[in-house]
């Protein structure tokens, strides 16, 4: 296929070769940008918590009134939890993950430190916590019986790390062993390393998603604890849940269960991240739409050029040229416009890309992205010309030179 005719053409038609290859790059800098932000949305979204998430259901209740045996009743509410058929473990827990709220303290390394190494979330949980919860140890050990403190009690002997918190505070070197600094002078010694843990918000940098702490606390019902509970079968769960409030309100009559944090895990996160699946279902429509615009306006386009050169095309049919030749000639036409379309678009793509940078702290477009839009323009653009094209193929010789 000789290119010359094909340029001389566009080149006699600039406004609406130039419309065309705006639409286009426009379209492509939209279109890669989006499939990133829609890629970034659903790796947000589908992190691991380091949870057992298919079997843990949360339980929180609050007291209306002071209660001077919160302990000794939250004891009988553990025993009782447990009791239930279906339950593996129980445990007491201080926040839930993809709940509404966040505990957070600082850390330091040394007692004397004046400014603190860095803020992040703080679990307590109660005996069992580990398999209630289903954390994976990788290091170290779990906490032991006597390592266990009330929740008034800020003296915390021993402390469980998640692997990048781990990390992060004591680089290149094994943090097991190591003390931490977090409720006053006293050091809090790193006894077991466990593999994820994702904090209860998830605010902040990416790479603090992961840095979390447990300490070996007791927290009653008073205190604002939950009860963390795993269930064997994940399709009992929410029986399981109403079963629990049933028991323990006959435990502690003048007590209110929180709607908003009794609830499966699993639905907490669908809860949590609703935003996110909005916002990546948002972009899909307008990519989409954006998409069908850009075809609309090349088949619109490549129908009026076939109109406008009938005469050409029927010259071309009686010297010669086939059906497939026409057919090539405007699949080639479209496939140059595309082209320097997907070139400026690439450009306009970074551009985008660094404005949303500096105005909402999104990461930089990665490199794969451009190729995957590039080809998806290009491949548009032969679907959208096609049926123009074809037409233009269909005209008799005969025809096109009596139109003459």
């Amino acid at each position: 296929m000789e290119l010359r005719p094909i340029l001389s053409t566009l080149l006699r038609h600039k406004t609406a070769a130039a419309l065309i290859v705006l639409e286009i790059a426009f379209s492509c800098a939209i279109v890669c940008n989006a499939l990133f932000l829609i890629n970034n949305r659903l790796e947000r979204m589908h992190r691991p918590s380091g949870l057992d998430e298919s079997h843990l259901v949360f339980l929180r209740i609050n007291g209306i009134s002071h209660d001077a045996e919160g302990n000794a009743v939250t004891r009988a509410d553990l025993n009782a939890l447990r009791a239930i058929p279906g339950v593996r473990a129980v445990t007491t827990i201080n926040q839930a993950t993809f709940a509404n709220s966040m505990w957070m303290s600082s850390i330091k390394l040394r007692p004397d430190q004046e400014d603190s190494t860095m803020a992040t979330t703080n679990y307590m949980v109660g005996e069992g916590g580990l398999d209630a919860l289903g954390l994976k140890l990788v290091e170290g050990r779990d906490f032991k019986p006597d390592e266990y403190r009330n929740a008034d009690d800020n003296n915390y002997p021993s402390v469980i790390l998640t692997r990048a918190l781990a990390a992060h505070l004591f680089p290149g070197a094994s943090a097991l062993g190591k003390s931490i600094y977090v409720f006053g002078d006293q050091p809090h010694h790193v006894v077991g390393i466990i593999e994820h843990l994702a904090k209860p918000r998830d605010a902040g940098p990416g790479a603090e998603y992961d840095m979390s702490m447990l300490f070996p606390v007791r927290f009653s019902y008073m205190d604002g604890g939950i009860y963390a509970i795993n269930v064997a079968d994940p399709a009992r769960r929410d029986a399981v849940l109403d079963q629990a409030k049933q028991v323990l309100s006959h435990i502690g009559p003048t007590r209110i269960v929180s709607v908003n944090t009794s609830r499966t895990l699993e639905d907490l996160r669908t809860r949590y991240y609703r935003n996110d699946r909005a916002m990546a279902w948002l972009l899909v429509a307008v990519s989409a739409a954006l998409l069908v615009v850009t075809a609309l306006g090349i088949i619109g386009l490549a129908s009026f050029w076939v109109a406008q050169r009938t005469r050409q095309i029927g010259v071309r049919r009686a010297l010669g040229a086939t059906r497939a030749q026409i057919l090539r000639y405007f699949q080639t036409e479209n496939f140059i416009l595309a082209t320097v379309g997907i070139v400026l678009g690439m450009g306009l793509a970074y551009a985008i890309n660094q404005l949303l940078m500096s105005k909402y702290e999104l990461p930089r477009l990665p490199l794969m992205y451009l190729p995957v839009g590039a080809v998806l323009l290009w491949a548009l653009g032969q679907v959208a010309v096609f049926w123009p094209a074809r037409r233009a193929a269909a005209v008799p010789p005969a025809i096109a030179t009596r139109s003459a």
